[in-house]
C-alpha cells in the first residue's frame, strides 16, 4: 500500500486512522527511512492518537520508552544507537516482545536478528521537506488485518 503524506497534518490523520485499528493492539510495527524522514513525528502522532498524555521522548538514548493508553501498553524503541545484542538480554527485550501490547521501533535493522518479524513496516522517504512517500507492508496476518482496516 503506497501512500503520499503532504505536511504534518497528513501523518496525523494517517496516525488516527492506525489507532483506530483493533489489530493494533498487540501488534509489532517497524518504522524504516533516512535521519528526518518522520519516524518519531509518526509515533508521536499515534500515541497522541491511542491516548497518551504527557510527553512523548524520542527513545534514541534509551533504546526503549514505555507507554500507557488507557487499556494498552505500548513500548517505542529507537535501535540506531544499539550495537550489542547483549544489551537486549540485559534490558528484558525478549520479555517486552513476548508480553502483549503494541511495539513499535525505529531502525529495526539494527537489531534484526534479535526481534521477530514485524506485523505491519512502515518505509517512510522524504520527497522535500513537507513531502513523504510512504510505503506500508504487511508481514504477517495481523498486519494484512491492519491494512484491510486502513483500506476501509
Amino acid at each position: 500500500m503506497d501512500q503520499q503524506w503532504h505536511g504534518e497534518d497528513d501523518t496525523a490523520r494517517f496516525a488516527a486512522r492506525l489507532a483506530a485499528q483493533p489489530a493494533l493492539r498487540n501488534a509489532f510495527i517497524t518504522l524504516h527511512g533516512d535521519l528526518g524522514a518522520g519516524k518519531t513525528t509518526l509515533v508521536r502522532h499515534l500515541l497522541r492518537a491511542l491516548g497518551v498524555q504527557g510527553r512523548i521522548k524520542s527513545p534514541t538514548y534509551a533504546v526503549v520508552e514505555p507507554h500507557e493508553a488507557p487499556g494498552l501498553a505500548i513500548w517505542h524503541f529507537d535501535f540506531y544507537r544499539f550495537s550489542d545484542p547483549r544489551e537486549w538480554e540485559d534490558a528484558g527485550f525478549r520479555d517486552v516482545f513476548a508480553s502483549a501490547g503494541l511495539k513499535l521501533a525505529e531502525w529495526p535493522e539494527k537489531a534484526a536478528a534479535l526481534i521477530p518479524p514485524a506485523d505491519l513496516a512502515i518505509h517512510i522517504e522524504a520527497e522535500d521537506d513537507d513531502t513523504r512517500r510512504v510505503t506500508l507492508q504487511a508481514g504477517t496476518a495481523r498486519g494484512d488485518d491492519i491494512l484491510l482496516g486502513l483500506q476501509a
